[in-house]
């Protein structure tokens, strides 16, 4: 089975695509299968046209499911994939303490996000190769990809100043859902 982590961004952030597939196995194994960063500015409507051209691709087959950042701008992209006919899983990333069901959508803490890929590379149940195309780029996110504990006792995420971390956060939706029990949703 496949999963498809579509985390959204702006004019200053990058829009990334991650492509797990995930064995069947007990204790399941994440395989990276695919990264896609589009370039600065691409229009939303281009964004839309091609993820649905992606999952209507045969190789990932009917089951495949999609994962979409719904948090800011998503919102309005989450309309537009709605409005195309694709069913997916919105989720708008928080930062609360639990994950809950709002409406159609699921607000999940950026933590847990953090905490499936962390759990999954530290026990080596997600695999990438060497040599997929911007997976170098995927390492440097995730070696600068930084927990903080604010004075007021509020936990952030994110990458250094001036670093992005728009593939580490598609590679972790497609993670927590993989990881979750929640039934893939049609945004309404």
């Amino acid at each position: 089975m496949y999963i498809v982590g579509l985390d959204l961004g702006q004019a200053q952030d990058y829009t990334a695509l991650a492509i797990i597939e995930v064995s069947d196995d007990d204790e399941p194994t994440m395989h990276l299968r695919h990264l896609h960063r589009y370039p600065l500015g691409t229009a939303y409507p281009q964004i839309v046209a091609g993820v649905d051209a992606l999952m209507a691709r045969e190789e990932l087959g009917a089951d495949a499911e999609l994962v979409v950042d719904a948090t800011g701008v998503g919102a309005a992209v989450v309309d537009m994939l709605y409005a195309a006919g694709l069913y997916f899983t919105p989720v708008i990333i928080t930062g609360g303490d639990v994950v809950h069901r709002e409406g159609s959508a699921y607000r999940v803490p950026k933590r847990d996000l953090v905490a499936a890929v962390q759990t999954l590379l530290q026990t080596q149940r997600l695999r990438f190769a060497a040599g997929m195309p911007l997976v170098d780029v995927l390492t440097t996110e995730l070696v600068n990809f930084r927990y903080k504990i604010t004075d007021a006792g509020n936990d952030t995420y994110g990458g250094r100043e001036g670093t992005h971390d728009d593939l580490v956060l598609a590679v972790a939706l497609a993670c927590w859902k993989a990881n979750s029990t929640g039934p893939l949703l049609r945004f309404a």
